[in-house]
């Protein structure tokens, strides 16, 4: 072989160490980037970490709290507001009721009959109306003329389906989910307008007369007995069908909690009487907020860009509003270090783009090749050909957020149970519990609602799984969570029943 020859050989030599090395450089390349993306999993799982330890001290601090909120104005994050609910279905209530359910953008009318015995709701009649846009930045007039007429339409479309025995008055339990502050169980002030409603002038103003007012323009004999919100209405519904129900929890789009407290604990409130001893008192959980919370950049970064930054702190570490923006946030950092989730997609950027019922949705995807979870990265998010390895890593991060938010939920129920004496601290004695006086556990069940614990299979395991760490053995079989159906509506209507005279129901009813 000539020099020729010798110098070809050493180019081709060099030339493939060159490519050679070039590929090994890649790999390790984009091995890095892999570990980088697995570092930012690995410290959201650090982050998020939610042990028995911390939740019990976050239960401690929701007790704290709520201590604070009943002894004074302002001096706890939760409002811990009077509803002057004092009185819950027992069963006993019969005859036919009405409700309204004004929520948002839709309205819900409702007649519900009941028995003269737990749990017997013989039927009941719901329409839905949407509420006119242009109403919605109209007058107070306007608006409620419109929910009467609505009334006066359905009521006159009951025909022959009761049998009347008397023209009685009838009686009706308003859902109004708008920040109100009570001042009787059937009065409260709006505070303020949300969810797209701008009518200045029934800020300031008693809703409930608001709404009665308009039934006497329409010419209804209706009276307005109770108004409440969802979370009151759920509380009501649980108790008629179980009187061991101290509790009520919505986790849905948004969170919130109430429960059935001692009157003379209620501090700030001093001398206040109710016939019952105990009043219902909606907490505002979604406002929660103790530095034994586990908060990630992430959440700073969702607060600092929310509409209300500092505020509704735990709301936005549970409910369903927030979960997959958190997850969005995540996998934002995630795709900047490394390009194997594909080209950069600007959609990724855009807030709130990820709803929690598609995180949910990847993150139950059991087919072998998470099928789809690629779907949902490529249409939602325009990540196409994302492969199985990072579909996996984006499973991980919806189960960390998932398992965290549910798990702080259980710690805030066990703080209202711990607040009332029913988280078993009343037979703890040297750090242990004294079985041999069971007379010390009662019964204790907390009704539940909202499509997050009722939809997600996953997030209600790990709600369930943390309730009984937090409360051991020993006292979590005496804790139940039963899920209710319509509190917002339904239990309107039994809160009016409950807070109506005997002789006040509509009509004694024999269904065709």
């Amino acid at each position: 072989m000539g020099r020729l020859g010798v110098g070809l050989a050493v180019g081709c030599a060099m030339a493939a160490c060159i490519v050679a090395a070039a590929m090994v450089g890649k790999r390790v390349g984009k091995r890095r980037k892999w570990l980088k993306m697995v570092k930012v999993l690995e410290e959201l799982e650090e982050s998020c970490d939610t042990t028995v330890f911390r939740l019990k001290q976050v239960v401690d601090a929701m007790a704290v709290e709520m201590h604070a909120g009943l002894a004074s104005e302002g001096g706890s994050k939760l409002k811990m507001l009077l509803t002057y609910v004092d009185k819950l279905p027992n069963g006993s209530e019969e005859g036919t009721y009405y409700a309204l359910d004004l929520g948002g953008t839709n309205f819900r009318v409702l007649r519900v009959h009941l028995g003269d015995q737990r749990s017997a709701i013989l039927g009941q009649d719901i329409e839905r109306q949407p509420i006119p846009q242009d109403l919605m930045t109209s007058t107070s007039e306007d608006l409620f003329d419109f929910i009467a007429s609505s009334l006066k339409d359905f009521i006159e479309k009951e025909g022959n389906d009761l049998e009347q025995t008397s023209p009685r008055r009838r009686e009706l339990g308003f859902t109004f989910s708008f920040p109100v502050k009570q001042s009787s169980v059937s009065s409260g002030i709006l505070m303020k307008w949300t969810k797209g409603f701008a009518i200045e002038d029934t800020i300031g103003r008693d809703v409930s007369e608001c709404l009665q007012l308009a039934l006497s323009r329409k010419g209804l004999d209706v009276r307005v007995a109770a108004l409440i919100n969802d979370t009151v209405g759920t509380l009501a519904l649980g108790h008629y069908n179980d009187e061991d129900t101290v509790a009520a929890v919505i986790i849905g789009t948004g969170t919130n909690a109430c429960y059935l407290e001692r009157a003379d604990a209620i501090i700030k409130c001093q001398g206040l009487l109710t016939t019952s001893g105990s009043m219902v008192v909606n907490m505002e959980w979604g406002n929660f907020w103790s530095s034994h919370l586990p908060r990630t950049s992430y959440d700073i970064d969702l607060d600092v860009a929310s509409p209300n930054p500092n505020d509704q702190g735990f709301e936005k570490m549970i409910s369903g509003m927030y979960l997959g923006d958190i997850v969005r946030r995540v996998l934002l950092r995630m795709s900047k270090q490394s390009d194997d989730f594909g080209p950069s997609s600007s959609k990724l950027a855009i807030p709130f783009v990820l709803r929690t019922p598609l995180m949910a949705a990847m993150h139950e995807d059991d087919s072998p090749d998470l099928s789809e979870v690629a779907k949902i990265l490529e249409e939602v998010l325009e990540l196409p050909d994302v492969p199985v390895k990072v579909r996996k890593l984006v499973v991980k991060v919806c189960d960390v957020i998932t398992r965290r938010a549910a798990r702080l939920a259980a710690a805030g129920i066990v703080g209202i149970l711990k607040k009332i004496g029913r988280d078993g601290s009343g037979g703890i004695a040297s750090g242990k519990f004294r079985s041999n006086r069971p007379s010390r556990m009662r019964r204790t069940v907390v009704a539940i609602e909202g499509g997050l614990y009722t939809s997600y299979t996953t997030f209600r395991e790990y709600l369930n799984e943390a309730m009984a760490e937090i409360l051991g053995e020993e006292v979590s079989p005496y804790v139940v969570l039963r899920v209710m159906e319509d509190g917002s509506g339904t239990g309107a209507a039994l809160v009016a029943a409950a807070n109506s005279p005997p002789e006040a129901a509509a009509d004694t009813v024999q269904l065709q």
